[in-house]
């Protein structure tokens, strides 16, 4: 039988897994989003862990946190870089809010492990937060976005192949379809001919452009 603690959000009670590392939030994200059935990326878990590693390097430089808790996310954070607590990251990608609920999941591993470290228990904030320590001077319009484009700079060679794979098969359908004459489309009104061939065409060279753009747009940024 699965035992459980008691942790509080803004919302009250909520009854988490005793060796969870995640929280109430991540908690309620859980119970309220059953949708795909996925889980987040390792390279999204990868870069949100660099972000919440890197807040609490400035953060302690800057002297808003101190240097023992600020020693502890590092560490914890870096453990999340490293793959050790990929099963704490539970929330389903596709969910409301933003990413609110994927960065409290990363707030809340982090700052479970953390407490650990200094030696609390799991779910006592008071010796490191999710909110005011992980995520000290960072919301989710700063990490998700953030993530995601250090995601995709790691596996950029992954995501151009995978486009350029793409391409090919639209074009594959471009002379399969060559004999499909249909009615263009306009302004919700019918329009000239058009092959469907070359609507496929259209959509080839598409994602061909946009490939090459993220190819530019990481070719300065990468190690």
């Amino acid at each position: 039988m699965t035992e459980y603690r008691i942790e509080k959000d803004s919302l009250g009670e909520v009854q988490v897994p005793a060796e969870a590392y995640y929280g109430a939030q991540t908690q309620r994200a859980i119970n309220n989003f059953h949708i795909s059935g996925l889980r987040p990326w390792r390279a999204f878990i990868w870069s949100m862990a660099t972000i919440k590693r890197a807040a609490a390097e400035v953060n302690r430089e800057l002297g808003l946190l101190d240097a023992e808790r600020a020693g502890a996310i590092v560490q914890a954070a870096q453990e999340v870089i490293d793959g050790k607590w990929d099963d704490q990251f539970r929330v389903d990608p596709f969910q409301a809010g933003a990413g609110t609920s994927h960065n409290m999941n990363a707030n809340e591993v982090i700052a479970n492990r953390a407490i650990e470290i200094l030696g609390g228990q799991r779910g006592d904030a008071k010796v490191v937060s999710p909110n005011d320590h992980v995520n000290m001077a960072q919301s989710t319009n700063d990490t998700i976005p953030t993530a995601i484009r250090l995601g995709v700079l790691w596996r950029l060679d992954e995501l151009l192949a995978t486009l350029d794979r793409l391409a090919a098969a639209l074009e594959v359908k471009v002379v399969e379809f060559d004999g499909v004459v249909k009615s263009g489309r306009t302004h919700l009104q019918d329009a000239v001919p058009v092959r469907l061939g070359q609507e496929f065409g259209a959509y080839a060279k598409a994602v061909r452009r946009d490939r090459d753009r993220a190819e530019r747009a990481g070719s300065g940024h990468r190690a």
